[in-house]
């Protein structure tokens, strides 16, 4: 009797796990990428000429909430270039799923920093995105991504037997 309430449930489980790993990493470097792409977009006015917005939050609205203190960004408008950098480029480098430890990593310590900047963000926003990035750091890109590709490569242009040397 038992087991026919428990089947239903069981089928169902393993049907959930069947859905390749890969999709759902492919989905987590998606929903990671996308919020620092769409931010990044909004601190440049052309290539590398930060935005009049960019330029007056980090200079005059960011602070470092730190020790209870309200710190001014050191080296402000390097600040905001290297997260305009930062935000364009790891999400584009996690989309192809290439260096994607690497680039969730960056984005981890990004959000610590905006953690930092705007505490008030950790449950909504910052705590998702740093439990996406360890989960992509842990996990890879999955097979969907170029360094599931390039790994492929570099394993069939090894030689069939290596030498001690």
């Amino acid at each position: 009797m038992l087991h026919r309430l428990v089947q239903p449930y069981q089928d169902l489980d393993r049907l959930i796990a069947s859905i390749p790993p890969s999709i759902g990493l492919l989905a987590l470097r998606l929903a990671l990428a996308l919020p620092f792409w769409r931010s990044g977009l909004t601190k440049w006015d052309g290539w590398f000429s930060l935005s009049s917005g960019a330029r007056y939050l980090f200079v005059q609205e960011f602070k470092l909430h730190i020790f209870g203190q309200a710190l001014a960004y050191p080296f402000p408008l390097t600040a905001a270039f290297l997260a305009g950098i930062g935000e364009l480029v790891l999400p584009v480098l996690l989309i192809l799923g290439l260096g994607t430890r690497f680039a969730a990593l960056g984005i981890l310590l990004m959000t610590l920093v905006i953690q930092l900047t705007i505490p008030d963000g950790l449950i909504n926003f910052h705590l998702p995105w740093a439990a996406m990035a360890l989960g992509l750091m842990a996990f890879g890109g999955g097979r969907l991504s170029l360094d599931a590709l390039a790994g492929g490569l570099r394993r069939r242009q090894a030689p069939a037997h290596q030498t001690m040397g």
